[in-house]
Formats: structure tokens, sequence, C-alpha cells
């Protein structure tokens, strides 16, 4: 048997062009289904994959119908393969009921495994570079309360560029170190303010 899935994200959009395509490609049930792409709820997906049996196929529109995210969509094809249910996307190169296809398969995923250890060791070697420059890692420390609003001010007068950098530290009772530490918190590029700034006084 040839089960179909389509899935829209929401109810404002159709799925006429996925209902058509699965009844061309000779579909003999076809489940509809509304869910956004991250939610983790799909009942009827569910509902379809506990009445699927060895032998059967699962059809749909594109990858991106069936699967959550990357690792979601890998799990739930191998779990389809070792079920002996075929899976094929009418958009993609991919059709497990093929070995062709089932190469094609385990080639993405092996690739898709090898960024995930690509983007694992960056980050290590990130951290361990951070901790020999003396920092510690992740995000860095928020600010308190009343220096998020200061901090605040900082970047709107810093970017308006009307007050040179003793101006602006004048003005919130802070000194230039402690300017540029709330700049930088703010995400603001330092030395990037409008010409039109005093430059009398040097930023430096």
């Amino acid at each position: 048997m040839r089960v179909g899935y389509a899935r829209i994200s929401t109810k404002d959009q159709s799925s006429s062009l996925q209902v058509d395509a699965l009844r061309k490609a000779q579909c003999d049930e076809i489940y509809e289904e509304v869910a956004s792409g991250a939610k983790t709820a799909r009942p009827v997906l569910d509902d379809l994959l506990s009445r699927l049996r060895s032998g059967d196929t699962l059809v749909i529109w594109k990858l991106d119908r069936l699967g959550r995210n990357l690792k979601h969509l890998i799990n739930l094809t191998n779990e389809l393969m070792e079920r002996e249910i075929g899976l094929i996307s009418l958009n993609d190169p991919i059709d497990t009921t093929t070995p062709q296809g089932r190469l094609v398969f385990n080639i993405f995923a092996a690739l898709a495994e090898f960024e995930r250890d690509l983007i694992r060791e960056r980050t290590q070697a990130g951290l361990k570079a951070a901790r020999v420059r003396g920092r510690k890692g992740g995000r860095p420390g928020g600010l308190p309360r009343q220096a998020k609003a200061t901090a605040m001010a900082a970047e709107t007068l810093y970017k308006e560029g009307q007050l040179s950098v003793q101006a602006i530290c004048d003005q919130l009772h802070i000194s230039k170190p402690t300017l540029y530490t709330y700049l930088r918190h703010r995400g603001v590029k330092i030395g990037s303010r409008p010409s039109s700034h005093v430059a009398s006084s040097p930023e430096v």
C-alpha cells in the first residue's frame, strides 16, 4: 500500500498542491495535517505511522513536510527502513524502496553526522581557546537592571554622534572603560559613529 502524507504549517495555507502530487503518485490513502515545522505534536503523522505495515510505502511531497528537523528526519527514516517500510519524497532524490535510493539516504545521513561532528569540534576548540585566554565559556554575563538602562542610554547617545565620548561619560556618570563595556554588551561596533560626532574629543 502507498500512503501519502501532506502537511501545511497554518490553516491559511493550502495542501492542494501536495495532495494533487500524491494522488498523481497513485497513493491509496492520503493523510493531511496542519502543524508548524517545529511543532513536536503531530497526531495525524503518529496515527499514520502506527498503521503502516511491512511492505507499505510512505510518500511525501518534500522531506521538510515529514521531519521536524534533520535529526528527527534521519531517525524516522531509519525506523521506517527497520520496519521494511519504504519512503519516497517526490521532490527529493529519496526512494528507500530501491538500493540506489537507500544508498543516497545513507550518504545524506552520513554527511549530516559529519556536519554535526564538525560543529561539535569547532565548539570545543573555541571553548578551549577561551580557557587558554583565561575566559569562561558560554555567553557573557548579563548586566544588573540599573546598568542595563544606562547601557541602553549609552548606546543611544553614542549612535546619535552628537556628544563626544567624554561628554557621554560625564552625562551618564561612568568611566570610558565602563562605557565601552556597555556598548560591547549592546553589540555596538566601536568607532562606527556618524561623521557628525564631535571630533575635538578623541575616542581612545
